[in-house]
């Protein structure tokens, strides 16, 4: 059920009888307490708090576990909402199959819809047999403008329609990188664009807060430390966000004064200034990650090695900058080259923030990271993606990849998260995919990586701990204990498979979701 937008952002709630988990290693209080909410904090928390205000609104808790809210620290969330409306390329396994998917649904617009672009999303084509064409799309498209989006995000299939509607380069097969950032870009400005996606904002919002999501770390393209108080006006206010800018938007967040962490419009500080986003490297699937050595097979690669798309000037110095003003650096590199490079940038300018994605590292960078205090945002969910893909293009390092345990161990702060649309914006999914390596029968991948339930919750929670009186009024009742998933009815404790436990972690049942005290879910 979706949340009363009547309601002040931060009512007095009083939540009574929940169990409370422990979380980040703080003990919780044995048996079922009270908790109860104020000004977006919780004020009180005990067996029993009697009632002290008239306006304040008494929810039962029936006995539920309580965690602090789950958030998403990697989030595209206007393609995320989008492409709960786009043809779903997911699963394709070469472009002959993509273009039969295009075709069929040409073949079923109704008339009036003859004229709109049709977008679609989810391909991958780094293991297909060859590389897609303009001129194959054109065939089966025509004049109709398409636009296939690819799984990862990192580039852009248009027929010819498509390439002249939206201004991109002329090219004779995918737009990839720089070449397709822009253009998707303006996707957004297509006519009924704008009222489009705030329906599907709400929509995405909706099954976010369903799944406990209380925040997301928004790294979209544009101006969202300008869009963002205006959705929040127009009632998308269910949950926080936190809105990176890009190199381009620089200069504007600049003049404005901002830095991270301010508050954004009238949000009440659920929206607020996010980071300088950085994408400094490639994808896998478009092997443009930058590596320390080539990709196996790829001795026709333009790129063998993947790219760096800025020089070490340009990074050190818009990190200098940033820095300097206050604001949080997050550095998306995939490939090893790029996450030497990326620390190298923190370490020569003293910024702070994050690594997006770290997927491939030399072992003395996991080290180095830990030493400077650069966290790892990470998406567990890629893994069972790019498992195959990794066993073709990198096989010389596939043990060095998504490296989470060794993070941990070393002391690196691992935020989780999804990169929706690239995976599903389900923290759950994330927690199974860190607990349980695989997502089919074969055996988990670098199982030695693996998370323990209670570290892969720990990493989801926005490094808040276990709740109590001062935590933030960001609570997630569920109906299960998250830590005992692991000892199934009539078994020993602990000695379900990983793979069972991920199940769990996976079905996991939300059964409401505050933000700040206000509910925003129900189940």
């Amino acid at each position: 059920m979706p949340a009363d937008s009547s309601l002040p952002l931060y009512p007095q709630i009083l939540l009574r009888n929940v169990q409370i988990v422990p979380v980040g290693g703080v003990p919780a209080p044995d048996g079922a307490v009270d908790v109860r909410m104020q000004g977006g904090r919780i004020v009180g928390l005990a067996p029993s708090l009697a009632a002290d205000a008239s306006d304040e609104d008494v929810h039962d808790g029936e006995g539920r576990w309580a965690i602090p809210g789950l958030w998403d620290h990697h989030v595209h969330l206007a393609q995320w909402a989008d492409t709960l409306a786009r043809v779903d390329m997911t699963g394709t396994r070469s472009a002959e199959e993509v273009l039969a998917r295009v075709r069929a649904h040409l073949d079923e617009l109704p008339g009036s819809d003859r004229d709109s672009v049709v977008i679609g999303f989810g391909h991958r084509s780094a293991t297909w047999p060859r590389q897609p064409t303009v001129a194959e799309l054109d065939a089966v498209s025509g004049q109709h403008p398409v636009v296939l989006v690819s799984g990862d995000g990192h580039n852009g299939w248009l027929n010819s329609s498509a390439l002249a509607l939206l201004g991109a380069p002329a090219t004779e097969g995918a737009l990839a990188e720089n070449d397709w950032f822009p253009v998707w870009g303006r996707l957004a400005d297509l006519p009924g664009s704008r009222e489009a996606r705030d329906t599907a904002y709400q929509l995405a919002v909706l099954r976010a807060s369903a799944r406990g999501i209380v925040g997301v770390g928004d790294m979209e393209f544009g101006d969202g430390f300008r869009e963002w108080p205006t959705r929040f006006a127009r009632g998308i206010r269910d949950l926080k966000v936190r809105v990176a800018t890009y190199p381009d938007g620089l200069d504007a967040v600049l003049a404005a004064g901002l830095r991270s962490g301010d508050i954004l419009g009238e949000s009440g500080g659920l929206v607020r200034m996010g980071p300088l986003k950085i994408i400094s490297d490639g994808s896998l699937n478009t092997r443009t990650a930058y590596c320390d050595e080539p990709y196996a097979g790829g001795s026709g690669l333009a790129h063998p090695c993947g790219l760096a798309n800025y020089s070490a000037t340009e990074l050190t110095e818009w990190a200098a900058r940033a820095t300097q003003a206050g604001l949080r650096m997050a550095i998306h590199a995939i490939g090893d080259a790029a996450v030497a490079a990326a620390l190298d940038v923190f370490a020569g300018t003293g910024a702070t923030g994050t690594i997006e994605h770290a997927q491939l590292m030399r072992p003395a960078d996991i080290a180095r990271m830990a030493r400077l205090g650069v966290g790892a945002s990470v998406q567990p969910a890629h893994l069972l993606d790019d498992r195959d893909v990794t066993a073709q293009c990198w096989p010389d390092r596939a043990d060095r990849c998504f490296p989470l345990r060794s993070m941990v161990d070393a002391g690196v702060a691992v935020l989780l998260g999804s990169d929706a649309p690239v995976s599903v914006l389900d923290p759950w999914l994330a927690m199974a995919a860190a607990v349980h390596r695989s997502a089919d029968e074969r055996e988990p991948w670098n199982d030695a990586e693996a998370l323990t339930v209670g570290q892969a919750l720990a990493a989801s929670t926005d490094r808040q701990p276990t709740l109590g009186v001062g935590s933030r009024a960001d609570v997630v009742l569920l109906d299960a204990d998250p830590l005992t998933l692991s000892a199934p009815a009539g078994s020993v404790a602990g000695s379900a498979s990983s793979a069972a436990v991920a199940q769990r972690l996976r079905a996991m049942s939300v059964a409401a979701t505050y933000v700040g005290g206000r509910r925003t879910h129900r189940a």
